[in-house]
């Protein structure tokens, strides 16, 4: 597998730049885009694992939560200065649901056919679902209510304070995680669940690559943002599922892959680490920083979200919270977490 995703990076690149010289057809270029982002995210997710097995599960899955949310804000960036307001929202919208459902509906599923029980931190996992419930509950739905009551320009002022406190309180969350708490609600099996382990690359290779691959990832992200409109029309796509469903799986295809590996392998610290540990990424960091990015662009974005939107990615988190917070896990609760994400996508195409 890892030598085909290398055959699609050394040839997906130079293809992607040549189709866009020759100005191929967009719905071509489109999956080429597309696949190309994909293998570069296998390759950071390559990398990022090898990083984690020096740092630990804790650290290891914030930098696979970073890294694979970089995709992403790369993509948004593009489509935010494109004026694809729309899009962006929808993919952060995606990338909660697909986080939440589809990467712990896999991991679950494919860890818990092979063991019949996975454990994983409960304390970690308490932790989160108080900071989901705040980041899509609270900050997500009160710009909403009051919004209804609101013009244009105090929507974005509402948009603006509510981004700076939740960029605020994120930096918080990770410092409460990662210094002042650190290692209190650790398990002694976690502390030594690396201590044997060889990272695939060196620590040097592993951020070299790294850097490569995003620098790559940021140039066909470019590219990847006009062929939206156009493929849109040819197959019926709403911006609303373009957003939902390809943007967000496209774009967080690295911790896709790196979560359902680690639940493979019975790390379910750090898989559960990666789609929920990414999803606040996306809620407290990824959307207010692109709120106060589009400021400088033709067209601002407020932290407003469609109906749909909302209540999807609220009944997400009241379903994940359920599940996770006893701190243990089995095949069929990540079935159950798969068909509420196909129920949501149904829904989205359909819209």
């Amino acid at each position: 597998m890892n030598k085909v995703f290398a055959l699609l990076v050394f040839a997906g690149v130079p293809i992607s730049v040549i189709g866009s010289l020759l100005h191929w057809p967009n719905v071509i270029m489109f999956v080429i885009y597309c696949v190309t982002i994909i293998a570069l995210a296998a390759f950071m997710g390559r990398s990022t694992e090898s990083l984690a097995v020096v740092s630990g599960p804790r650290i290891g899955g914030l930098l696979n939560a970073t890294f694979g949310n970089a995709v992403e804000l790369i993509i948004s960036i593009f489509a935010l200065k494109a004026g694809l307001i729309g899009v962006v929202l929808a993919s952060l919208t995606g990338s909660v649901l697909g986080n939440l459902l589809l990467v712990a509906g896999l991991s679950f599923f494919v860890g818990g056919i092979k063991f019949k029980r996975q454990k994983f931190n409960v304390f970690d996992a308490r932790h989160n679902s108080g900071l989901l419930m705040f980041a899509i509950i609270v900050a997500f739905v009160i710009p909403e209510v009051f919004a209804q009551d609101m013009n244009e320009a105090k929507t974005m002022t509402l948009s603006i304070g509510v981004s700076v406190i939740l960029i605020a309180l994120y930096l918080f969350a990770l410092f409460f995680k990662l210094v002042t708490h650190r290692g209190v609600y650790q398990h002694e099996s976690e502390e030594g669940a690396h201590a044997h382990e060889e990272p695939e690359w060196s620590k040097g290779k592993a951020l070299l690559i790294l850097a490569a691959s995003t620098a790559a990832v940021a140039y066909v992200s470019e590219r990847l943002v006009h062929t939206f409109e156009e493929v849109g029309n040819t197959f019926g796509w709403s911006e609303l599922f373009i957003g939902v469903i390809i943007v967000a799986i496209v774009g967080n295809a690295a911790e896709h892959a790196s979560a359902i590996i680690m639940a493979y392998k019975n790390k379910m610290d750090i898989a559960v680490e990666i789609a929920v540990g990414s999803t606040l990424q996306i809620a407290m960091f990824v959307a207010p920083v692109l709120v106060l990015i589009s400021l400088f662009f033709e067209t601002s974005m407020p932290l407003v979200f469609t109906l749909p939107e909302l209540v999807a990615m609220v009944s997400a988190v009241l379903v994940t919270i359920v599940i996770s917070n006893d701190g243990e896990t089995n095949w069929f609760e990540g079935l159950t977490l798969l068909a509420a994400y196909f129920i949501m996508g149904i829904g989205f195409y359909l819209l």
